[in-house]
């Protein structure tokens, strides 16, 4: 049997597709409407409804989320699609995602219980899907976000396969 120390775990070699930026940017971007929709009503109240509003706590408002939501549409989407890899080798499911936290995840193919497709409505407009790895590690589930439609296909069957070629329990 080998030693611990024989092993190296080395980062996932394949990145997702490039429109994954262009999925989370938009999906960044829709988050923050309710925030600037919240500012733009609060100014039109205080125009309206107000003889001499107090500008100052609207303009702080407004630029702290302009500038947050400009950090979250236009770095992170970015700086995720650096970090995101994955591998299916001969015996595990190798993911690393994040971007402030960032997370690497190895699910051994005996343990594997699922494996699925999750297409939202950005992703389809995209051509795009996430790959989900079910296991019963308490940790949950591996997603590997933003693969082409056909590269999450043919994933989501080669795991299958090993998988089910796999000498566990998958528990």
């Amino acid at each position: 049997m080998s030693e611990p120390n024989d092993y190296v775990i080395v980062d996932p070699a394949n990145s997702v597709d490039p429109r994954a930026k262009v999925l989370w940017t938009v999906t960044a971007a829709a988050m923050w409407v309710p925030a600037v929709i919240a500012v733009i009503v609060w100014a039109v109240v205080l125009a309206v409804a107000v003889d001499r509003p107090a500008w100052t706590p609207v303009v702080l408002v407004g630029i702290a989320v302009a500038v947050l939501a400009s950090v979250h549409v236009v770095v992170a989407p970015r700086w995720r699609y650096r970090v995101h890899r994955w591998e299916l080798s001969e015996t595990a499911v190798h993911t690393r995602t994040g971007w402030f936290t960032q997370e690497r995840r190895i699910a051994p193919l005996s343990r594997v219980q699922t494996v699925d497709t999750e297409r939202g409505p950005f992703d389809r407009a995209l051509g795009l899907a996430t790959a989900t790895v079910t296991t019963a590690s308490s940790a949950g589930a591996l997603e590997i976000v933003g693969l082409d439609l056909a590269t999450a296909e043919r994933t989501v069957a080669a795991i299958t396969g090993a998988a089910a070629r796999s000498r566990g329990d998958a528990t």
